[in-house]
């Protein structure tokens, strides 16, 4: 499949995949329906003619042509069993095809004075629609060679000049049968295949959306590390004068101000914790690896460390996972979760769940709150950044990370309104992600595989 170049700001490339291959194999399937309609009404127009009209015709030549068209459209059928992309050369070879089967019929059927001659115009609007536009002139150049060369030579039918008997004339009433046909099927066919565009221009709009989503989760990476480096002198400065203020007589005469000393050291170590995470997630430390774990000790770990950081916290903690499954887990995996956590936080400090379910072979976390919800802008939205519901310049990044990382782990997040009020957060994610080797997860009874550390 061909891929579209993105240059983004940093002088970098994002390589999208392009889906004009997906299009292209929707269109395949509406020329061999088409092709389909085409050699059935191909027989029941020779059959009428030969035996109800009574026009002499080279019947088993034609029928030879027939079921070469449909052995032809068969083989198309298997092509698109491999389900590959189609490229634009195959439906350029498909419409050629049926333009020289169409050729080679009206050569036995009178040529030019057949009225199904019209039908050339058919392939040519196909052509305007599907392919590219030297395809498309490729397939005008033929048709039109192909009509010359029918008017040039072809095998001319012995009926009389009827055209005055109007109605009446079995040649109007196959002009009239041919503009019917080429109407019903333009209408049909190029409304269906407008359709296969469309939707193959709103997929490479998300995708151009996501690639430039994701140059701005690099921007705030950057952003981070370089403030992270920054802070990290300032928070080691702030950390060795509280160790000394600790042991000033000023503050251990005092009991109330050695308490708050403690206080500060706790918050100064949370802030270098978070500092040194930072740093870890952009692989500028002592480049920590993704750490083996399992489903139920790595959640396990997620909530303690969480609540020992959010001491007013009341989170509940409902695991119903089941039989547990190894995994590798990394710090963006646990950021995902505590973001979420985070914000239903925020929006509902006396009350906060962690749900945790399997539902097949996806692991399903679901984050609830007693808050006020979310607006119907902000679902409309959900994880585009700095769309926050505390109207707050800057904020609303949580969702939009912990989003990115699900859908870069193959998972999704997904966001609603609970019925007596507050929300409720999924997070869906593929074990076969998570999980050890690319086979199917294994269900173990126990582990000897240590919990990821804090950073």
């Amino acid at each position: 499949m061909r891929t579209t170049m993105m240059p983004t700001a940093a002088g970098q490339e994002i390589t999208l995949p392009d889906p004009d291959g997906a299009a292209g194999y929707k269109n395949m399937q509406q020329l061999i329906l088409l092709r389909w309609i085409a050699v059935l009404g191909q027989i029941a127009t020779i059959g009428t003619a030969y035996f109800l009209f009574e026009i002499p015709l080279p019947i088993d030549i034609m029928l030879t042509l027939v079921l070469a068209l449909a052995a032809f459209n068969a083989i198309s059928v298997l092509r698109l069993q491999a389900r590959r992309p189609v490229t634009n050369m195959e439906l350029l070879v498909a419409l050629l095809v049926d333009v020289g089967i169409l050729t080679a019929l009206l050569y036995c059927s009178g040529g030019t004075t057949n009225p199904f001659i019209f039908l050339f115009l058919l392939q040519a609007a196909l052509a305007a629609v599907l392919l590219q536009p030297w395809s498309t002139w490729v397939v005008v150049g033929v048709t039109a060679c192909c009509v010359a060369g029918l008017a040039l030579a072809s095998q001319p039918l012995d009926l009389p000049l009827d055209h005055d008997m109007g109605l009446t004339s079995p040649y109007i009433q196959g002009l009239l049968l041919c503009f019917v046909l080429n109407a019903a099927l333009l209408v049909v066919f190029i409304t269906r295949i407008n359709h296969n565009l469309r939707d193959r221009d709103q997929h490479l709009a998300a995708l151009r959306q996501r690639a430039v989503e994701e140059e701005h989760i690099v921007r705030m990476g950057l952003l981070a590390s370089g403030a992270a480096h920054e802070l990290g002198t300032p928070l080691s400065t702030l950390a060795v004068i509280l160790g000394d203020w600790r042991h000033m007589p000023p503050f251990t005469d005092d009991p109330e101000l050695g308490q708050e000393i403690s206080e500060m050291q706790i918050q100064v170590a949370r802030c270098k914790a978070i500092v040194t995470g930072i740093l870890m997630s952009a692989g500028e430390t002592r480049g920590d690896s993704p750490t083996e774990t399992t489903v139920h000790q790595f959640l396990e770990f997620v909530v303690e460390q969480w609540r020992a950081t959010h001491g007013a916290a009341k989170l509940v903690y409902d695991n119903h996972f089941g039989p547990d499954v190894r995994i590798i887990s990394d710090s963006a995996l646990q950021q995902m979760v505590g973001n979420v956590l985070d914000n239903a936080l925020e929006a509902s400090p006396a009350w906060q769940r962690l749900i945790v379910d399997r539902q097949d072979d996806t692991l399903m976390l679901t984050i609830q709150d007693a808050g006020p919800g979310f607006s119907p802008d902000i679902l409309a939205q959900l994880g585009k950044p700095y769309q926050s519901s505390k109207g707050q310049t800057g904020r609303g990044l949580g969702l939009f990370l912990s989003l990115n990382v699900a859908r870069t782990l193959g998972g999704r997040l997904s966001a609603q309104n609970l019925l007596n009020g507050g929300a409720a957060v999924t997070i869906t994610l593929p074990l076969s992600t998570l999980s050890l080797s690319e086979s199917q997860p294994e269900a173990i009874a126990s582990t000897t595989v240590a919990p990821p550390q804090a950073p």
